[in-house]
This record gives C-alpha cells, structure tokens and sequence, in this order.
C-alpha cells in the first residue's frame, strides 16, 4: 500500500534515513513527511551528545558525501606515524592512534583535532603530559606511557631495544605507537646486599655457617647495564665467591682470632673483580660465623679450661703476696715490742666485738698470755 512516513527530528539530534536497506538521507532538526510506496523504510536516530559517528556508513559518507561530510561532521584521518588529539570545547578527551579515520557530530559540542607526527620524536609534548597525568579521564592513553622517576633515581629510556639517555628525576612521558619504549627506575644510593647462610670449609676442614653484609652503588648506570642485566644479582653471586675463598684459605683459629681479615679479602678481592663494570663496593662486613654443634662443645670445654687455669694463676699469685706481707709483718715485730703489743690489743678489740662478756683475772697481762675466760652470749 502506497503511503508517507513522518517523523520529527529534535534539535540535539540526526535522523539517517535507510530505503530497503541502502542510505537516502541525513535529517537535521525538523519536521519531515518522505514518500515511502512500496519500500521499506528505516530510520536510525543519533544523539549529538555522543559526538562519535559509528556506523558502517561512515565510510561510505568519506568516500562518498564529501559535502555531507563537510556539512555534519568534524572528519579525522590520520596517517600512519601521525597522532590525533581530540578536544571538546577547547578540553583533551581523546589521543586517537595512528590511521584512524573517523567522523564526529558537528553542532552540540565545538569539536577540534590537532594533528601531531610522532615518527621523529618519542616524547610527549609538555603541555600534553601535564593533561595527561590530572586525574580525569581522557581517553587513548593506552598509547602513552607516563613515567616517574623519584629522586636519588635515574631513568633507563629504551626505545625499540636500544639504551636511550638517562632521564633526571621527575614525569616523564612517551608514546607507544609504532614503537617499543619502556623505563626502568635504577636507585643511585648505596645500596646493602646481604649474603646470608653459607656453608664453607676452612683449610683445616671445620664447616662454618656465615652471615655478610655489603654496601654497593652505580658509578655508571649505562655502563653496567651494557654489561649485566641484573647487576644486584651480579654483586651477591661476586660476594659469595669472595667469601669462600677468603674462609677456605684460612684456618678456624685464624678466624676467630681476626674476624676483620675476611672483610679485608672479600673487600679487595670483589672490588677487582668489580672494575670496569659501572658498579662500586663501598664496604663489606662478616655479622655472624656460626660453629656446628660439636665444635661449640669443644671450644666451651676449652675456654673453660683456660679460664679454669687463669683462675689458678691468679690465687697463687694472691696467696704469695698474702704470705710476703705477713712474714713482712713478723720482722716488723720481732724487733719493735711496741709494735707487737699494737697488734696484740687489735686482735684482741676484733674478738671482743663478738663476744658478750669477757672475765679477767690478774690485769690486761694475764689476757694477753692466755689467762682469759670468754663466755659467750647467755652463760
């Protein structure tokens, strides 16, 4: 049956008119009476405030419409090195790949796309990377990589594999498209590496357990990097072979004895070995050497019995200096009977202080030559 369609289109809207399938017409705001007769009509509604055009159509309109293009839509295509960034109303919401062609709604929002060609130069622009790094959204940033390097650090830029210049602390951003770029973050300070748990020989064939601690730093990050891949790694592996020939060569009496000559060995012997590779060991420290079971019994036993024979040492040497002064004494008395009475009366002040009552009989002589009856406490 021959008949009309109509329909309204709002102002923030567009209408596509499709006949049996194929494209007739873009509607803007209006009222609209088509013709319809024997077809079938569809009609597709599109808000403005989604500003991308994505329909199969669009293509076509490109290739096709081009003044329907001009009339309706913003158009992008990009090239194969270059980047678009899309804003609206004058603000980034979009950083559009390479080879992207699309069209975006004129009329609601003001729509502009700056063209950037990121083939001769990685980073990001400046004023991009501060927009980039504010907390709302834009979108497209998978194709950006936003990068801080804190202090006392230095960034290592790899572009498609190939060590760049060192970045300074601070943000740092460069695109991903059409390329390989990654930044590791290297610690400039000095570093402690810990050696913990080995299990060596001495040259006399007793096991010890060790514990080492060590202080290292870059000299020359691009240096050793060139060199190693994981210089961390590199400085522990160099530590543990400086500390098993520093012990294998010594006997355990030696060790105990100088606990510091392996810090001196394992020092110069990996600072050597170090050279020339951008790293530098600053200091080293053995904390802890660990005797098995059966080694700490025997050692025990014979400290205790070198301080068992010091003790002995020492009493002897008190009882003769105890047995001098006393013979001292007695010449002293022999000849001065002064002297001896002092003595006598001290001796006797001393007793008395422990006893009660002391009965005398005869005068102070008779005490002195014997002729004293103590009775202590009660009797």
């Amino acid at each position: 049956m021959l008949g009309f369609t109509q329909f309204t289109v709002k102002k923030n809207e567009r209408v596509l008119l499709l006949r049996n399938g194929d494209f007739e017409g873009l509607y803007a705001a209006g009222k609209y009476r088509v013709f319809t007769g024997f077809d079938i009509v569809q009609l597709e509604r599109f808000s403005l405030a989604e500003p991308a055009f994505d329909h199969e159509l669009a293509d076509y309109f490109l290739a096709r419409e081009p003044q329907l293009v001009q009339r309706e839509f913003v158009q992008v295509s990009l090239g194969e090195t270059e980047v678009g960034l899309r804003h609206e109303d004058g603000v980034l919401v979009q950083v559009l790949p390479p080879a992207t062609r699309k069209l975006y709604w004129r009329g609601l929002r003001e729509q502009r796309v700056d063209v950037i060609d990121v083939a001769a130069d990685a980073r990001l622009p400046a004023e991009l990377q501060s927009v980039a790094l504010r907390p709302r959204a834009v979108q497209g940033l998978e194709g950006v990589l936003l990068v801080q390097v804190p202090e006392f650090h230095a960034g290592v830029l790899t572009l498609e594999g190939q060590m760049q210049a060192l970045l300074p602390p601070g943000n740092h951003g460069f695109w991903r498209f059409n390329r390989q770029v990654a930044v590791t973050s290297v610690d400039l300070r000095s570093q402690i590496a810990e050696v913990s748990g080995q299990e060596i020989l001495t040259r006399d064939k007793v096991g010890l357990r060790l514990n080492l601690s060590a202080v290292w730093r870059f000299a020359d990050v691009r240096q050793a990097l060139a060199q190693m891949p994981k210089p961390a790694e590199h400085v522990y592996r160099e530590l543990q072979f400086g500390l098993r020939a520093a012990v294998g060569e010594q006997t355990l009496d030696a060790l105990l004895e100088n606990k510091s000559a392996i810090d001196q060995t394992v020092l110069a012997q990996v600072r050597e070995r170090l050279e020339g590779s951008g790293l530098v060991l600053e200091s080293v420290g053995v904390k802890d050497i660990i005797l098995p079971g059966e080694m700490k019994t025997i050692l025990a036993q014979v400290v205790e019995a070198e301080k068992s024979a010091q003790a002995n040492v020492i009493r002897r040497r008190e009882e003769t200096a105890a047995t001098r002064s006393l013979l001292n004494t007695a010449k002293v008395m022999e000849g001065n009977p002064v002297a001896l009475r002092m003595k006598e009366l001290e001796t006797l002040e001393r007793v008395a202080e422990r006893i009660d009552k002391i009965s005398v009989v005869g005068g102070l002589d008779q005490v002195l030559n014997g002729l004293v009856t103590l009775r202590p406490n009660g009797s």
